[in-house]
C-alpha cells in the first residue's frame, strides 16, 4: 500500500524507503513462496484442533480420513470424542492412543503409549510408538498453553516442558504432531526448532496459516520432525473447527 501510494505521488525517496524493509521481509520471509521440491512420500500425517464447541466432530475426521493418511492426531476432543472417533474408523484405523484431550488414530501398531507432562495442571500432550512397516516413530501428539496479549508465560513454559522431554527422547525418528499456540516465527519456539525441522518450511509452499479457519492469519499448528526427509506438507480446511488441519508427507 505504501508503495501504491508513493507511485501516486511520484515520490522517489518515499519509493526506496518502501524498498527497504521490502528487500529485509523478503529476506527473511520470501524462501516460503518458492516451490517446494517435493518427492515420494512413504508416511502422510495429519493433525487437527478439533475445537471444544464443534458440534460434529466425526464429521471433521471423516474429512481428514477422506485423504488416506497414515495417522491422524487430534486435539482438544471433548470426553469420550476420540473413543467413539476410534470405533467408527477402526476399519481403516485399528490403533489408537488417547490421553486426555489429545488423542492418535493409526493404519499401523501403537505401542508404548504415555502422557508427557508439559507443565499444566491436566494432561495436554502424549507419545506413542508406531511401528511402521519402515521402523518404529516416536510420534507426539501435543496441544501447549494458550498464549493471551501480554501473557505467554503459560505458554512458553509448556513449550520448554515439551523441548525437555524431545531432548531425552533418543528415538531416531520423531513427530511432533499438534497445536503449539505458537507462530514458527516466534522466538518463543527456538527450544523446539532447535531440535525439530517444521514440515511446512522445509516441503510447503506458503505460510500454512490455519487460525482462524475461515481467513486464516496465523499458523499455530505444526508438524515437527527429525529422521526423516519432508516432501510434502500444507492445509486443510475442515467442517466444524476453527483451525484448519495440518498434513505433511515423509520419505525414510
Amino acid at each position: 500500500m505504501l508503495a501504491i501510494a508513493a507511485l501516486l505521488v511520484r515520490s522517489g525517496k518515499a519509493l526506496l524507503a518502501v524498498l527497504l524493509p521490502a528487500v529485509i521481509w523478503l529476506a527473511m520471509f520470501g524462501g516460503a513462496l518458492l516451490p517446494p521440491a517435493g518427492g515420494p512420500v512413504e508416511l502422510r500425517v495429519v493433525t487437527q484442533n478439533l475445537y471444544a464447541g464443534n458440534p460434529d466432530p466425526a464429521t471433521t475426521v471423516r474429512a481428514l480420513a477422506a485423504g488416506g493418511p497414515d495417522l491422524i492426531a487430534l486435539q482438544e476432543a471433548s470426553g469420550g470424542t476420540i473413543e467413539e472417533l476410534a470405533e467408527e474408523l477402526s476399519e481403516t484405523y485399528p490403533h489408537h492412543a488417547i490421553k486426555s484431550t489429545v488423542g492418535l488414530l493409526s493404519k499401523h501398531p501403537i505401542t508404548k503409549v504415555t502422557g508427557v507432562d508439559t507443565g499444566l495442571d491436566w494432561t495436554r500432550a502424549l507419545r506413542a510408538v508406531v511401528k511402521a512397516p519402515q521402523g518404529d516413530i516416536a510420534v507426539y501428539v501435543v496441544h501447549l498453553g494458550s498464549a493471551r496479549i501480554n501473557e505467554t508465560e503459560t505458554r512458553d513454559h509448556t513449550i520448554d516442558m515439551l523441548a525437555k522431554a524431545l531432548r531425552a527422547d533418543k528415538a531416531e525418528r520423531v513427530l511432533v504432531l499438534g497445536d503449539l499456540n505458537t507462530a514458527a516465527t516466534d522466538r518463543a519456539i527456538a527450544p523446539l526448532s532447535e531440535l525439530l525441522h517444521d514440515a511446512q518450511a522445509d516441503a510447503g509452499w506458503g505460510w500454512g496459516f490455519t487460525w482462524p479457519s475461515t481467513l486464516p492469519v496465523m499458523r499455530p499448528d505444526h508438524v515437527l520432525y527429525r529422521g526423516f526427509t519432508a516432501t510434502q506438507a500444507g492445509t486443510l480446511r475442515t467442517p466444524g473447527t476453527d483451525h484448519r488441519a495440518v498434513t505433511s508427507g515423509f520419505a525414510f
